[in-house]
């Protein structure tokens, strides 16, 4: 048998190795069996699986497979771009008018997903403060950076998945993480209880969607319980971003624009944040 250590870029043999994952941990079940921690490589995914259910990936591989995801991320902000959903004055650049995006404050479990998140918010011009938080210290690390920064958009993601084989839908301790994204969410409410004036947007792949918007999210993962796009709740911010505030954020038209679409993302009626104003200073 292949040994494998953290680190490695595998895939599942029994889902015919249509996923990437990182090893995260190895560890022996109580019967004896060899099994890794796994975590999507562009998918919020966490599982486990047995290692001899996987199959080493190699870097000819690995590099085709993030070509294929960077020309994804292409496609999708081109598409962005040909809507037109930033105001025609930021277009035009008119001189007597000023941008101000909504500010984004993004939290990710996940480091390398949020340095592709934050490369994405840049060339879409959205204002964003970004930290890679592990979920279950979210909550906790919002009391400080919240007051720091004063987003008017938060994003609170990671990994995420459903445990066992016949899970409950309806109770939290079915899934990895949610616990931890609906206690972010709950914490973020405290400070700021209008869902226009603080935009929430929470969740990973399979992630509790009710029990996010209950909490009080705009936006959430995952409707059908499906795995989500790295870059879900980007292009679901950016949205937000540019909707100007006396308007709603098109629902049907964000939630298209994602990757995974109505079954891994959905929210709520929601004002945008994009403000306008003037003079534009000449410094």
């Amino acid at each position: 048998m292949l040994e494998f250590r953290r680190g490695d870029i595998v895939a599942r043999r029994s889902h015919r190795q249509d996923l990437f994952f990182r090893i995260v941990e190895l560890y022996r079940t109580e019967q004896g069996d060899l099994y890794a921690l796994l975590r999507g490589i562009d998918y919020r995914l966490v599982c486990d699986a047995p290692v001899k259910d996987l199959v080493k990936v190699g870097p000819e591989a690995v590099a085709s497979y993030w070509r294929q995801v960077f020309r994804r991320r292409a496609d999708l902000l081109r598409r962005y771009r040909e809507e037109g959903e930033e105001p025609d004055f930021f277009n035009r650049a008119k001189p007597e008018l000023f941008s101000m995006p909504g500010r984004v404050l993004h939290l990710d479990g996940d480091e390398d997903y949020l340095a592709l998140c934050l490369a994405t918010y840049r060339q879409l011009k959205v204002p964003v403060y970004g930290y890679a938080v592990p979920e279950e210290q979210q909550a906790h690390s919002l009391r400080e950076l919240f007051p720091r920064h004063l987003p008017e958009i938060l994003v609170l993601t990671g990994h995420d998945g459903l445990r066992g084989e016949h899970p409950d839908f309806r109770d939290l301790r079915s899934y990895r993480h949610s616990r931890h994204f609906v206690a972010a969410v709950q914490v973020a409410r405290a400070l700021i209880p209008d869902r226009d004036a603080l935009v929430i947007i929470a969740g990973a792949c399979q992630s509790y969607y009710e029990a996010l918007l209950e909490a009080g999210a705009n936006f959430a993962s995952s409707p059908q319980r499906v795995l989500i796009h790295a870059f879900d709740p980007v292009l679901i911010a950016a949205r937000v971003a540019f909707t100007p505030v006396d308007k709603l954020v098109p629902l049907k038209k964000t939630i298209e624009g994602t990757v995974t679409g109505y079954a891994g993302v959905g929210g709520i009626v929601t004002r945008g944040r994009f403000r306008q104003g003037m003079p534009k200073s000449p410094y």
